[in-house]
C-alpha cells in the first residue's frame, strides 16, 4: 500500500509542475466531469486524503480551508505540503495490525457509518487515481501532454 501512496504523491507533484506551464484561466476553466476544474480537483485530492487519514482514521482536529482561501496554484501546493507532513508519518508507519480497525464516519446526512482502516486507505488511493485520470483528459482537451500515469519507471521498486 505504501508504494501506491508514494506513486500518488509523485504523480501529484508532477501535476503541480504541469500546472506551472498552464495559465490560470485554463486551470480555472469549467470542464465536463468530476469537480469540473483543474485547480479545484487538485485541492479536492489533497483535502480528501487529509480528511480521511488525519481527521477520520486518526481522529485529529484538522483544518481544511475552503477552496476560495487557497485558490492559487502556490497556495494549493502549500496546502498539499502541510497536509503531507501530517499524512506521511501515518502512511509510513502502516502495518497489518491496523487493517481491520474500525473508524466511524459521520455522513453529510448525520448517519454514522463504520469503515475498516484498510478499506479507507485503499479508497484514498483509488480516489486520487480516479481524479488523475480526469486531469489527463482535460490536459489533452487544451492540447497539452498529460503527466504520465505509469507506475513503472518511477523508481518505487528499484532492484
Amino acid at each position: 500500500m505504501l508504494k501506491l501512496f508514494e506513486y500518488n504523491w509523485q504523480v501529484r507533484q508532477d501535476w503541480f509542475d504541469w500546472c506551472d506551464t498552464v495559465n490560470k484561466e485554463e486551470l480555472m476553466k469549467k470542464r465536463t466531469g468530476g469537480i469540473g476544474y483543474i485547480l479545484p480537483t487538485l485541492y479536492h485530492i489533497v483535502a480528501v486524503e487529509y480528511g480521511w487519514i488525519c481527521g477520520g482514521i486518526q481522529e485529529k482536529a484538522i483544518d481544511i480551508p475552503p477552496f476560495e482561501e487557497v485558490a492559487g496554484l502556490q497556495q494549493i501546493k502549500d496546502f498539499s505540503a502541510r497536509c503531507h507532513l501530517e499524512v506521511a508519518p501515518f502512511v509510513y508507519d502502516w502495518n497489518d495490525s491496523l487493517e481491520d480497525r474500525i473508524m466511524i464516519d459521520i455522513t453529510d446526512e448525520g448517519e454514522r457509518v463504520a469503515h475498516k482502516y484498510g478499506e479507507v486507505m485503499r479508497h484514498v488511493i483509488a480516489h486520487e487515481i480516479h481524479h488523475i485520470g480526469q486531469l489527463s483528459i482535460w490536459s489533452r482537451e487544451i492540447g497539452k501532454k498529460p503527466v504520465t500515469a505509469n507506475l513503472i519507471g518511477r523508481g518505487l521498486f528499484d532492484i
